[in-house]
């Protein structure tokens, strides 16, 4: 159990969404007291975020729901220079219309999660744009008044400047101003909006503890970092993209089906964790389902899946796609029936190879243009793209004895084992 006296820092530490904590016990007192503001920095480097954002995004909403102010800063100001963190090299830059369209995508997803108000509501979410101050900098007085805080020797230090001039990669001093930047709207928040914490992912923590520094320097009340896990699947495979590309979280850039079926296809060692971190339900819910065993853990991927999906699509958008998902597999039919074929469970036992697999589904005419199109990244299994040409297919991939076999977006065919 968790010996945090605030009931937000209670859930972050419970779930699983902290990795680092600057001063635990002074934000511990702070929020138990008072409601806190805190905010979370996003790129727009694109109308959508994916899911790997979405672990910030879930940060955001317990912070409400238990009482306090989240703010949502788009980085349009700083979305001009780039962030360098663990990039391998410098980000395109992008126009100020293209930022500001941006934003506008990204909103609707924010407001799926966050009930937004006026800067003056008690907790009302705020969604601000850092250009709003950035903008208008005079910028021979932000070097006297701001830059000279700052130790050139302590910002080569951040792993992220580090990591890029170990490899001897070029860093711009555009983008090195970024950092200060950053910093400086962790102060710019706490002096307009009474801002106390900011959070992020681990990759963050250089930059908001740059903002902490800043702020005690410039006579701030006391500010706070809170940062999160970064994310990788059991597999090691960075959250926020599948084998097929990114999981956008607008309904625009990929579907609510297709974002169910991305957490149906999860590893099973991940389901308890992102039962956690990405869904709502109770943690004795949580605890149960994690007894659950053998062949009904398709069953709980299922409860995950739709229960992510409601939270950003909607209930009646989650449910159909799981009965759309449902029809698929245990019905062999999408409106209209898809293709099939019925093979016997002993093709099974050992295991069937892919490339074999595919030519008897009729999604290939040899092993030579199998392995082709799953070298394309064309093929996928169940929805989730194929990569391994070796790889000998069980029952195990079977959901109610049924595979579904993909060949790009419109060929499918269910391979039934009798």
């Amino acid at each position: 159990m968790s010996h945090y006296k605030s009931e937000f820092l209670n859930i972050m530490s419970e779930r699983g969404f902290i990795h680092q904590l600057s001063d635990a016990e002074g934000l511990d007192a702070l929020m138990a007291k008072n409601s806190v503001s805190a905010y979370i920095g996003f790129d727009p480097t694109a109308a959508s975020l994916h899911v790997g954002s979405l672990i910030q995004i879930m940060m955001l909403y317990w912070l409400q729901q238990t009482g306090h102010r989240p703010i949502a800063l788009m980085g349009g100001g700083t979305g001009l220079v780039g962030d360098p963190s663990f990039k391998d090299e410098a980000r395109l830059l992008l126009a100020e219309d293209n930022i500001a369209a941006n934003i506008a995508g990204i909103r609707q997803v924010f407001a799926h999660y966050l009930q937004f108000g006026k800067s003056g509501d008690k907790n009302k979410a705020l969604l601000l744009n850092n250009a709003d101050w950035l903008r208008n900098i005079d910028y021979l007085q932000f070097l006297r008044d701001i830059g000279r805080h700052f130790s050139v020797n302590r910002m080569l230090s951040f792993d992220s400047v580090k990591l890029r001039l170990e490899r001897e990669q070029s860093l711009s001093f555009l983008e090195f101003n970024y950092m200060i930047l950053q910093a400086y709207d962790f102060v710019e928040l706490h002096k307009t909006y009474n801002v106390r914490l900011q959070m992020g992912g681990s990759d963050q923590w250089g930059n908001i503890i740059n903002g902490i520094d800043l702020g005690h320097r410039l006579g701030t009340k006391q500010l706070y970092a809170l940062t999160s896990p970064l994310l990788t699947t059991a597999s090691g495979q960075k959250m926020g993209k599948s084998l097929g590309g990114a999981v956008w979280l607008n309904a625009d850039w990929l579907s609510p089906y297709q974002f169910w079926q991305f957490w149906r296809n999860c590893e099973d060692a991940d389901i308890i964790r992102f039962l956690k971190l990405y869904t709502i339900l109770p943690l004795a819910e949580i605890a149960r389902l994690a007894k659950v065993k053998d062949t009904e853990i398709n069953e709980v991927k299922k409860i995950l899946a739709t229960e992510v999906t409601a939270l950003l699509h909607g209930r009646k958008a989650a449910e159909n796609a799981a009965e759309t998902a449902r029809k698929v597999f245990e019905e062999g039919s999408l409106g209209k029936d898809l293709p099939q074929i019925t093979l016997p469970a002993a093709e099974f036992d050992q295991g069937i190879g892919l490339l074999t697999l595919l030519v008897k589904a009729g999604l290939a005419k040899s092993n030579g243009e199998a392995r082709r199109h799953i070298q394309g990244g064309a093929i996928r299994i169940n929805d989730k793209t194929a990569t391994d040409e070796t790889q000998n297919i069980t029952i195990a991939e079977a959901d109610n004895n049924i595979i579904k076999l993909s060949f790009g977006r419109k060929k499918h065919v269910l391979i039934k084992i009798a």
